[in-house]
């Protein structure tokens, strides 16, 4: 297992540019533009919390503990940040090292999978300073309970030969902070979730939100972006930093190549996201393929989730993780215990109906 290096100030983390700044154009597998690539957005991550855009009470309330420590001069207390992909975890917990002046460590909970791989993480702490474990709620049981003295006493154990020649170390650590970032925090077992003092929910965010971030990361890619255009692109978004930021870059990209001054305008976002296939709501391809299959083939539903997927020939995984959670949002689709069905709603954006249906298409039986 290799150890991401300790750094302070600037985040080692960016991805390597090609000299000014651009950063290779994020994509799928099959060499198509991917909007929740998030490779191309570290250069964009703000460097100080006031520059954080959105989830003000959760900003506050980490300006508050930041500002108690600095005056106690202890470490931060472990801070467990939870939430949906994009919306800013990983920046949040960069930026609160930077504020107090503090190393950072950084590792993720599938590269743990014996307490070894996270012990040198421990022994490397300094005073006050942070270790961010993303995705943790996937750490294996055996390092997440070789975590928990470390949490609570600042102490390891550590033993040495095996059978009746065995003995154990009792090793004093540093005091240090950890914070945690998950996606699924259900999935944390009850010890570990207690141990944060902290926790926690990042939301999606509003549209006016994210047309201020993508006004202010177009200046920081040194893109001419109107405010009709960064709103454009923030309805777009799905409430997700993460996919505003890899959006912006492709219109920067499209106006690059069909505008001589490379300036966005509302015409060229349209025209850009209208050639990624994203509509005005945010909806993608495979969104859109979803709800048609769900019409068509199953006449709205009900029906099962790997018949879909069947279907549509994508894994069931896919479906559920990815397509579902945003049509849930929208109100487009329903689960229930008979399985999926569409709603009113989808078919009106969609300007379809149902089989049979004839001339009511907001009507499901």
């Amino acid at each position: 297992m290799v150890r991401q290096p300790t750094f302070q100030g600037r985040d080692s983390t960016e991805t390597p540019s090609d000299g000014a700044g651009n950063g290779a154009p994020p994509t799928d597998a099959g060499g198509r533009f991917d909007p929740d690539d998030p490779r191309n957005d570290d250069e964009l991550r703000p460097q100080k919390l006031d520059d954080v855009i959105g989830q003000r009470k959760v900003v506050d309330r980490l300006r508050i503990l930041l500002d108690a420590t600095r005056k106690r001069e202890q470490q931060l207390d472990h801070i467990l940040l939870d939430g949906p992909p994009g919306l800013g975890k990983t920046t949040l917990a960069t930026v609160m090292p930077k504020e107090l002046g503090v190393e950072l460590q950084i590792t993720s909970g599938p590269s743990l999978t014996a307490p070894k791989d996270l012990l040198p993480y421990l022994t490397n702490a300094g005073y006050r300073s942070v270790l961010f474990i993303d995705e943790i709620h996937r750490l294996p049981p055996a390092v997440e309970e070789f975590l928990y003295p470390a949490m609570e006493d600042f102490r390891i154990d550590i033993t040495l030969g095996e059978g009746l020649n065995a003995r154990t170390i009792n090793m004093k650590l540093q005091p240090f902070t950890i914070i945690g970032a998950t996606t699924r925090s259900g999935m944390l077992t009850a010890p570990l979730r207690d141990r944060f003092v902290n926790r926690e929910h990042l939301d999606f965010y509003e549209t006016d939100d994210l047309a201020i971030l993508v006004e202010r990361n177009a200046r920081k890619l040194k893109t001419e972006i109107t405010t009709e255009a960064a709103s454009e692109i923030a309805s777009r978004s799905r409430g997700t930093p993460r996919k505003a930021n890899n959006l912006l870059r492709w219109t920067r990209d499209f106006a690059t190549v069909h505008h001589k001054e490379g300036k966005i305008t509302t015409r060229m976002a349209d025209d850009a996201l209208a050639m990624l296939e994203v509509d005005v709501l945010g909806l993608e391809r495979q969104d859109r393929r979803y709800i048609e299959t769900l019409i068509t083939v199953f006449t709205g539903g009900p029906a099962g989730l790997k018949a879909l997927a069947h279907t549509m020939d994508v894994p069931s995984d896919t479906l559920e993780d990815e397509v579902e959670p945003f049509l849930l949002r929208c109100g487009f689709i329903q689960r229930t215990p008979r399985g999926r069905m569409v709603t009113a709603q989808a078919l009106r954006h969609l300007d379809m109906q149902l089989p049979g249906d004839g001339d009511k298409p907001g009507k499901l039986f």
